[in-house]
């Protein structure tokens, strides 16, 4: 697997004043630097070492979220007034409540 296919995210740290580099598949590790790009090299670096590690201890390696394959279903439990509610607007546009809550989501 190729470190390039992990989801980075660079983001500013008011508590550090420096920003911080995020792995979303591996977010115990982070890196913090003066500058986006140095953020963002860094996080790579730190993903590349500890997959090295995974591989050499035979441990699992996470695969990226960008090679999972997804079924565009999940469920989600909501208390039944709001599931009452979801269904009312549903019905007051016209719409399934799956159509409806996928546009929530959505927006």
């Amino acid at each position: 697997m190729k470190i390039d296919h992990y989801t980075y995210r660079v983001t500013w740290s008011p508590e550090d004043g420096e920003y911080v580099g995020q792995c979303a598949e591996l977010p115990s590790l982070s890196w913090l630097a003066p500058t986006p790009e140095a953020a963002l090299k860094g996080i790579r670096q730190v993903v590349a070492q500890v997959l090295e590690d995974l591989r050499a201890e035979g441990e699992a390696v996470p695969t990226p979220l960008s090679e999972r394959r997804y079924s565009g279903e999940f469920r989600v439990r909501i208390p039944p007034a709001v599931h009452r509610s979801l269904a009312i607007e549903a019905a007051e546009q016209g719409v399934s409540l799956n159509r409806l809550a996928s546009a929530k989501l959505a927006g």
